[in-house]
């Protein structure tokens, strides 16, 4: 049975709105619940990092990240993060040898009914079985290499580096 860990360090995908009076906030990690929703067969844990909003992660934050998947006794890790800073951390994880890491997030918490969330962890579910060991940002329906992708904030879309 394949194995794969998770770890979650906030981000988007696991805002949550409190009331009318407050802004969003980053909430429990929500992938536990979709992957049981989506009845998956492969065994998995979980581990939350933290719970930031990528823009606040600094580089101590990035440095437990790379320990925690150094360290990981996985082969295949899925990491759901921020997407401002997602090819920060992608770019600090590429040292890593012999292990195949997928980032991912949404545009819109997982909460609301037209996230992108779940399409985004299907996308990344599906790379993490089928790509090489390396470092790769599953967002929009493509998995990109780390080094080959930057965030459109004009279009809010993750592009190919041309």
């Amino acid at each position: 049975m394949k194995k794969m860990k998770i770890f979650t360090v906030g981000g988007t995908i696991d805002k949550i709105y409190f009331d009318a009076q407050s802004e969003y906030e980053v909430g429990s990690p929500t992938i536990e619940k979709m992957l049981e929703r989506f009845k998956v067969y492969f065994d998995y844990s979980i581990t939350s990092l933290f719970r930031k909003d990528s823009l606040e992660m600094t580089d101590e934050d990035r440095n437990l990240i790379f320990k925690s998947v150094s360290e990981c006794d996985a082969s295949h890790i899925l990491i759901t993060h921020g997407t401002d800073t997602m090819t920060h951390t992608a770019r600090a994880l590429s040292e890593i040898p012999g292990k195949t890491i997928v980032l991912t997030g949404s545009l819109l918490p997982a909460h609301f009914k037209d996230s992108d969330a779940e399409f985004n962890i299907g996308s990344a579910l599906g790379a993490m079985w089928s790509a090489d060991p390396g470092v790769y940002i599953a967002m929009n329906g493509f998995i990109f290499s780390w080094r080959d992708v930057y965030k459109d904030r004009s279009e809010m879309q993750f592009r190919q580096r041309s």
